[in-house]
């Protein structure tokens, strides 16, 4: 069967959509059943398989309740410039932007936790080397193209190295594609590393008089 054009350009994103979609530690991505992932040295796939699809509810540009902004620290260092930014589509089927990509001085680089956590997923996704951490409270963190040597129920703490950039997501320097997720809403990974608030104009104080 020919798939039209159009809806085979969404098939691999929907796949990438869905790596944050882990539950608790040693669970895999949430992948639709039938979709091979390569965690460790097996692949597993299928209903059983603990991959099976959760439900996308919506984008939310904030980290949310109980967290303030600006808490979490930036994966990379020193402080990347984003080359793509956050850019979520209107509906949770179409293809956007559910994370940043954030640029890196050269291949190889290492990539660490912004905040603690327990790593959840280490695999490959649609080609890519990925490694997820669990944060608590719903809160999830992914890195693409990033190679691991750590295991699904590592404990990290913020600022340890998570692996390293591996080439080919971004054209022509190296970057690291960052997204997190609170259940199953994507949110813009800088509230959680700068303020995203903005800013208020006071009115300038009358001089004293005299």
């Amino acid at each position: 069967m020919k798939i039209p054009a159009n809806r085979a350009a969404v098939v691999p994103a929907l796949l990438v959509m869905l790596v944050l979609g882990v539950g608790s530690a040693g669970a895999g991505p949430a992948l639709g059943s039938g979709t091979a992932v390569r965690q460790g040295s097996g692949i597993t796939s299928g209903p059983g398989s603990g991959m099976e699809a959760g439900p996308i509810s919506g984008m939310t540009p904030g980290p949310g309740p109980g967290m303030a902004a600006g808490e979490w620290s930036w994966p990379l260092n020193p402080r990347p410039a984003v080359v793509r930014a956050f850019d979520p589509p209107a509906r949770p089927w179409l293809s956007g932007h559910r994370g940043v990509d954030l640029q890196a001085g050269f291949d190889g680089a290492p990539v660490t936790s912004p905040a603690a956590g327990t790593v959840s997923f280490v695999g490959v996704v649609v080609d890519r080397p990925v490694i997820t951490i669990d944060h608590g409270n719903g809160l999830r963190s992914s890195f693409e193209a990033v190679r691991s040597d750590l295991t699904s129920g590592d404990a990290v703490a913020e600022r340890d190295v998570l692996g390293w950039i591996q080439p080919g997501h971004c054209r022509p320097g190296p970057c690291v594609h960052w997204g997190v997720r609170r259940g199953a809403d994507y949110l813009n990974p800088l509230a959680f590393v700068t303020n995203l608030r903005p800013s208020v104009l006071l009115p300038p104080v009358d001089p004293a008089p005299g």
